[in-house]
């Protein structure tokens, strides 16, 4: 049916196209027939010719149109690739800064709690020290006290010194015997590890 009508429509534009060919050819040698049929058949050959650019075109939009769809398939992949790769370098990045911090804040522990020993070994040491030597002030008064309430040796002057407990006896003595009681009475005050006597024998 469709076929049909349109040869008619075709035969309808050969037709006219015919006559006004005729009008403007007059010296055209061939019957109108002859004039009709070759009308009709440039007519389907331009309406062919159409068709086919035609169905060309669509071939072609067709292509360009799955190539650009693939080139946007590809680009949002890559897109999507390299954002996944970006997370995972941000991650990776975080990760390794908290160790870092970490190590960090255990080696600051880790140095504090060492100056902490050692402050508290000094303060230690320090504090042996004030004790000794308060020890050895007290020790050094006590052997002046005994000294003194000797007869012989409270009339001269002996000094005593005290390190460590060790008493250091320097002066005169009026005799070999009273220069032994000095010893005897250094060594009995509490606190005396040994006594060097250096008094001198008048």
């Amino acid at each position: 049916m469709n076929t049909t009508l349109h040869r008619l429509s075709l035969l309808a534009t050969a037709a006219a196209l015919t006559v006004g060919l005729a009008a403007c050819d007059r010296n055209d040698n061939r019957t109108a027939g002859q004039q009709l049929d070759s009308a009709v058949a440039k007519t389907e050959a331009a309406a062919q010719d159409a068709q086919n650019k035609a169905a060309e075109a669509a071939s072609d939009l067709k292509a360009s149109a799955q190539e650009a769809a693939a080139e946007t398939k590809a680009a949002a992949q890559d897109a999507q690739a390299n954002i996944a790769e970006a997370g995972r370098d941000a991650k990776e990045a975080a990760k390794d800064a908290a160790a870092d911090a970490k190590a960090a804040a255990n080696q600051a522990g880790a140095e504090i709690r060492q100056e902490a020993r050692e402050v508290k070994a000094e303060a230690s040491a320090a504090a042996a020290k004030v004790g000794d030597a308060v020890g050895d002030i007290a020790t050094t008064a006590s052997v002046n006290a005994k000294l003194a309430a000797d007869s012989e040796l409270s009339a001269i002057r002996i000094d005593v010194d005290t390190k460590d407990g060790v008493v250091t006896l320097t002066g005169p003595a009026p005799n070999a015997a009273a220069k032994a009681r000095a010893t005897d009475i250094a060594k009995a005050v509490d606190g005396v590890k040994t006594v060097n006597n250096n008094l001198t024998v008048n």
